[in-house]
C-alpha cells in the first residue's frame, strides 16, 4: 500500500506529460502545416512571374524583399495577441469578453501599424535608387509595389484572425484556409497575369492583384469559420469594432513591439549574409540561397511549435500553474528540437535529394553551385538543433510575456558574435562562405543558449508571476 502511493504522484507526472505532449502536437502541427503551406503559396507567385522574364522575377523580388520584411515584423507585432488571448483563458475560460476585446484592439493595431508599414513599403524606388538597381527594374518594381502594399493590412487581419482560432484550439482551421488560399492564388495569378479566364492580362500587376485577390479571400474564409464555429462564434469577436480598449491595444502593442523587432533582427541578419557571399562570388551567393532555403523549409515545423508553446504556456501562465508552465515549455523545446536533429540527419545523410527541390544536382552545369551548397548544408545540419531550440524557447518565453528581453539577447546574438564571426572568417581567413555559414551558426546557438537559460531561470527571474489582468 506504500508503494501504491509513492507510484501515484510518479504516475500522475507521466500522465501530465504525455498530456502535454498531445496538445502541443495537436496544436502544433496545424500551425507548422499553416507555415508550410503560406511559403508555398509564395512559391506559386514566383513560378509564374518567372514566366514573364528574368526583369520581372526580378522586380518582383527585391519588391517582396522589403514587403516581406514589414509584413513578418507587423505580423509579430499583431500576432501577440496569442499570449494575451491564452492567459485570459487560463485565468477565467471562456472568458468572453476580454478575448474579444483583446482580438478587437489587435485589428486596430493592424491598422494603425499597416498604415506605417504601407508607408515603409512605399519608399521601394528611393532604397532601389540608393542601391544602384538598374531603371527599367525600379519602374517594374514600383508598378508591382504599389499595388502589392494594400494588401499589407488584410493580411495582418489574417495574422490576428489566425492567432485567434488557435488560441481557441481550432487551429486546422488556419491549415485548411491557408491550404485553400494557394488554389485561389494559382487560379488569379494564371487570369491576371496572362488575362486568361475572361480577366485583363496585366503582367505583374496581375500578381499583385492575385495577391489581394487571396488575401481578401482568406479574410472572407476566416470570418466564415468564425461565423459557422459555435464555440468561436460566441465570441462575437466582430462586434463592437469601434469601441476602443486603450489600456488592452497598449498592452498588446507593448508585448508585440519587441517581437517585430527581435523578427527584424534575425532577418536582418540573413539578408546581410546574402550580402557577404555576394561580395564573395556569384556562385557561393547562389549556393548560399539553396542550402538556406532548405534550412527555412525545415524551420517551418519548430517554428509551428513556438507558436503552440506561446498558447500552451500563456494559458498556463494566465491560469498561475507553475507546474503547467513548465511542462508546456520544455515539451515544446523537445519536440521542436528533437525534429530538427531528424532534418539535420537527412540533411547530412541525403543533401543532393533535399537540394533536388531547387535545382538539378546531378546537371553538370550546376557543378560548382551543387559543390558550395553541399559544403554549407552540412554547417547548416549543425546549427538545426540551436535554430529549432531558439526558436522555440523564444515561443515559450512569449507564452509569459516576456519579449522586451529576449529581444536584446537575439539582437545581440545575431549581430555581434553572429555577424562578427561572418566577417572575419568570411573575409579574413580562406573559409570564405564556410566561414559566413559558421558566423549564421555561432549568432544561433548563443540565441539559443542565452533564450534556453532564461526559460530555465524563468521562475529565479520572476517571468512566472501572477498574469495582470487587464479588466
Amino acid at each position: 500500500m506504500q508503494d501504491a502511493q509513492h507510484d501515484r504522484p510518479a504516475s500522475s507526472e507521466v500522465d501530465g506529460w504525455r498530456r502535454e505532449f498531445r496538445a502541443t502536437l495537436r496544436l502544433g502541427w496545424p500551425l507548422a502545416a499553416a507555415n508550410l503551406l503560406q511559403m508555398l503559396t509564395y512559391a506559386v507567385d514566383v513560378i509564374f512571374i518567372a514566366r514573364l522574364g528574368e526583369a520581372q522575377l526580378a522586380a518582383s523580388a527585391l519588391a517582396i524583399a522589403l514587403f516581406g520584411l514589414v509584413l513578418w515584423a507587423l505580423s509579430g507585432l499583431t500576432g501577440a495577441v496569442a499570449p494575451v488571448a491564452a492567459a485570459e483563458l487560463g485565468a477565467r475560460a471562456p472568458a468572453l469578453r476580454p478575448v474579444r476585446r483583446s482580438v478587437r484592439m489587435a485589428m486596430w493595431l493592424a491598422v494603425f501599424a499597416g498604415a506605417i508599414g504601407m508607408g515603409l513599403c512605399l519608399a521601394l524606388g528611393p532604397i532601389m535608387r540608393m542601391t544602384g538597381q538598374e531603371a527599367g527594374i525600379i519602374d517594374l518594381a514600383i508598378e508591382y509595389n504599389t499595388i502589392l502594399v494594400l494588401s499589407l493590412i488584410p493580411m495582418l487581419f489574417n495574422n490576428v484572425l489566425r492567432s485567434f482560432v488557435s488560441t481557441l484550439d481550432r487551429p486546422i482551421l488556419a491549415t485548411a484556409i491557408t491550404a485553400g488560399g494557394i488554389f485561389v492564388n494559382a487560379l488569379a495569378n494564371y487570369a491576371f497575369i496572362f488575362g486568361n479566364l475572361g480577366a485583363p492580362e496585366l503582367g505583374l500587376r496581375g500578381a499583385a492583384v492575385a495577391t489581394i485577390i487571396t488575401t481578401i479571400t482568406t479574410l472572407a474564409a476566416y470570418i466564415l469559420v468564425i461565423r459557422l464555429d459555435p464555440r468561436l462564434h460566441r465570441y462575437r469577436v466582430l462586434g463592437r469594432w469601434w469601441s476602443p480598449d486603450w489600456p488592452r491595444f497598449i498592452h498588446i502593442a507593448r508585448v508585440g513591439a519587441p517581437i517585430a523587432l527581435t523578427i527584424t533582427a534575425e532577418a536582418g541578419i540573413f539578408g546581410a549574409a546574402a550580402f557577404l557571399m555576394g561580395n564573395i562570388g556569384a556562385s557561393q551567393l547562389a549556393a548560399h540561397t539553396v542550402a538556406l532555403q532548405i534550412a527555412a523549409l525545415a524551420f517551418q515545423v519548430p517554428f509551428g511549435i513556438g507558436q503552440a508553446a506561446t498558447i500552451r504556456v500563456g494559458y498556463f501562465y494566465g491560469a498561475r500553474d507553475p507546474e503547467g508552465i513548465r511542462r508546456a515549455g520544455w515539451m515544446a523545446i523537445g519536440v521542436g528540437t528533437g525534429f530538427m536533429a531528424i532534418t539535420a540527419l537527412a540533411m547530412i545523410v541525403i543533401p543532393k535529394p533535399l537540394i533536388a527541390i531547387y535545382v538539378d544536382p546531378w546537371d553538370p552545369k550546376n557543378a560548382v553551385l551543387v559543390g558550395f551548397a553541399l559544403k554549407y548544408i552540412v554547417i547548416a545540419a549543425a546549427f538545426q538543433l540551436f535554430d529549432g531550440m531558439q526558436a522555440v524557447a523564444a515561443g515559450a518565453l512569449r507564452g509569459l510575456q516576456d519579449t522586451r528581453v529576449p529581444m536584446w539577447i537575439a539582437a545581440f546574438s545575431y549581430w555581434v558574435p553572429g555577424i562578427g564571426t561572418a566577417l572575419v572568417l568570411g573575409f579574413y581567413t580562406p573559409l570564405e562562405g564556410i566561414g559566413v555559414w559558421i558566423g549564421l551558426a555561432t549568432g544561433l546557438t548563443f540565441a539559443a543558449v542565452l533564450l534556453g537559460w532564461r526559460w530555465h531561470r524563468r521562475d529565479r527571474l520572476g517571468l512566472t508571476g501572477l498574469a495582470r489582468s487587464l479588466d
